[in-house]
């Protein structure tokens, strides 16, 4: 156990035995116990291998490479349709995860061998991403804007793509775009 972590398994919160049940699995696998994002993140090696996270609705192990696991119990679930490497084990209750914890520390071990492994997710090209009318209009005829984009990470990127084509309304969308224009030519993220 790390003591920087503690204070998380400390607090008084909605799934405070549930994520403590999950801590105890995680450690019992063997993995180190580190804080990152705010959250116990547990790795082999210094790969991350699973982080625990909790939400209104429910608490999660979030397997860093889950996409590349067998989960041949059907447990791990695509937050969203834009999440390619990382899928979650959701619950409800400590007692789903007692009846559940041989089959994550199965899961754990799978995600230890594939990062010994050296797999890697295969992920989508940012050209592969939709691009909202309104800001390719804006790309097409704001040079400095185009080469700005370009100039961009794929990562920032792909954030920029996702949060300019996600609103149904056009003006939203133009909304959004005009609001960050002044970041993308600064050469700043959506978070910066």
């Amino acid at each position: 156990m790390n003591p920087k972590v503690n204070f998380y398994f400390d607090k008084e919160q909605k799934w405070q035995e549930e994520v403590n049940k999950l801590r105890m699995i995680a450690l019992d696998c063997g993995l180190t116990e580190e804080l990152k994002w705010g959250c116990p993140c547990y790795t082999h090696n210094g790969s991350n291998i699973v982080l625990i996270h909790d939400f209104k609705e429910y608490c999660a192990f979030l397997f860093f490479k889950g996409a590349l696991l067998s989960d041949a119990h059907h447990i791990l679930i695509q937050q969203t349709e834009n999440v390619q490497a990382a899928r979650q084990a959701r619950f409800t209750s400590a007692e789903e995860i007692v009846k559940l914890a041989p089959t994550l520390k199965a899961y754990i071990h799978e995600a230890i061998e594939v990062e010994k492994a050296g797999l890697k997710v295969e992920l989508k090209k940012t050209k592969e991403f939709p691009v909202a009318d309104e800001f390719q209009y804006k790309l097409d005829h704001f040079p400095a804007l185009k080469t700005a984009f370009e100039a961009l990470t794929p990562g920032r990127q792909r954030g920029y793509l996702l949060y300019f084509s996600a609103p149904k309304q056009s003006k939203t969308r133009e909304a959004r775009i005009d609001k960050y224009i002044p970041h993308i030519l600064e050469g700043k993220g959506l978070d910066d």
